[in-house]
């Protein structure tokens, strides 16, 4: 396995820990695919970094919880939008 895998992991966890970013969100910062970003978390960075592993896990799974409410919320924006119109 390439060794930047193993430190695109740590930087990765780094930067969601730091930012409370999400899945997508690292992806776009970093340049890489969500599922990039979602291995380099799961797999790679529990084998290299356990302790950074279990920090980047909360984020995630509160992110998961959270993850209908923005949905619901850029729905209700999305229509809000569409009602006041452009014109």
């Amino acid at each position: 396995m390439n060794g930047n895998a193993w430190e695109r992991s740590v930087r990765l966890a780094e930067y969601i820990i730091e930012h409370h970013s999400t899945v997508r969100a690292t992806a776009k910062v970093f340049g890489i695919s969500k599922s990039t970003v979602h291995k380099d978390l799961t797999e790679r960075l529990r084998k290299v970094n356990p302790q950074l592993y279990d920090e980047a896990r909360k984020i995630l799974d509160l992110n998961k919880q959270e993850r209908h409410i923005r949905g619901g919320m850029a729905t209700k924006e999305k229509y809000r939008s569409k009602q006041n119109g452009p014109y």
